[in-house]
């Protein structure tokens, strides 16, 4: 497998805290990696190194297979919001930053194409939608053929057509135009539906990371069951997991038939009871995210 992107040990500090701590980080080729945590995980912190605008405590980051310094020109980046000159066209925005970077001319109407916006070109951008002005920072990262595209964030503040605009354009950079991009979000659903791989972060460490099948595959199987107040009393005594609210309990376990039975014979109704699909987003519920952020750790 050949990598686009390898960390091993990075390492920040702010005022002697570790924001990123040790953390590893491996993206191959030609995938859309999703890189997730919470808010204050060290995703952005991470980004921000492997783009050289931080400069990393510890750590090596290479790009390629050649270290980053001397690789930077193959990273384009779009963090946080984009930045848009409202009086300008989106054209006229391009062609700033084509003379900046020393791109050659028609590098403007090729991203413009490969982000599906040539036919806005020459509208003011001040009057973009949200999904627009996205696709002209992305655009506007392609400028100079980048092979790693890197995106925070990506969808912020867009509606769901924005949304699936965003997530159709990635799969076609990787499919037709050979780039690897990494998409750093907390918006799990939308990574799911668009990542090859995904990357895991908490507290500033790596915590789970591969192909997005390998890792949804770790989630424990949930299920989901409605009851009365009592059962999570009879369910605690038989050893099983389970968060509450209310009558409805998240029961880690894949043996259905077996949890049924139980509360069934104790005298608990069931009114509702059905196996949740393995999905990221259960990583995020604070007691299995705790407890895999621990073993990892440990």
């Amino acid at each position: 497998m050949e990598t686009a992107l390898s960390a091993t040990g990075l390492v920040k500090r702010y005022d002697g805290r570790p924001v990123v701590d040790g953390l590893n980080l491996t993206v191959p080729r030609r995938a859309i990696y999703g890189f997730l945590g919470r808010n204050g995980a060290g995703k952005t912190t991470t980004m921000r190194m492997v783009l050289g605008l931080v400069r990393p405590d510890a750590g090596r980051l290479t790009l390629f297979g050649d270290d980053r310094r001397q690789r930077s020109a193959v990273v384009g980046a779009l963090i946080e919001a984009p930045t848009v000159w409202g009086n300008l066209t989106g054209r006229e925005n391009l062609e700033v930053t084509r003379r900046l970077l020393g791109a050659d001319r028609g590098e403007v109407d090729r991203v413009l194409a490969v982000a599906g916006i040539a036919d806005v070109a020459d509208r003011r951008a001040g009057g973009y939608s949200l999904g627009m002005r996205q696709r002209l920072g992305i655009a506007r990262a392609l400028i100079g053929g980048p092979r790693l595209l890197v995106l925070d964030e990506p969808t912020n503040g867009l509606d769901p057509d924005g949304i699936a605009d965003v997530r159709h354009l990635l799969a076609r950079l990787v499919a037709e135009d050979d780039v690897t991009v990494i998409v750093s979000s907390h918006l799990l659903d939308e990574v799911e539906r668009v990542a090859t791989h995904v990357g895991l972060v908490a507290h500033g460490r790596m915590v789970a990371e591969g192909p997005i099948a390998q890792v949804r595959g770790s989630v424990d199987p949930v299920v989901e069951v409605e009851s009365d107040a009592g059962a999570g009393d009879t369910l605690a005594a038989a050893g099983f997991g389970f968060t509450a609210d209310g009558c409805r309990l998240l029961v880690r376990t894949d043996a259905a038939d077996r949890l049924a039975a139980l509360l069934i014979a104790a005298g608990h109704p069931v009114s509702h009871l059905v196996r949740r699909e393995r999905r990221l987003e259960h990583l995020f519920d604070r007691t299995s995210f705790d407890r895999t952020v621990q073993g990892a750790m440990a």
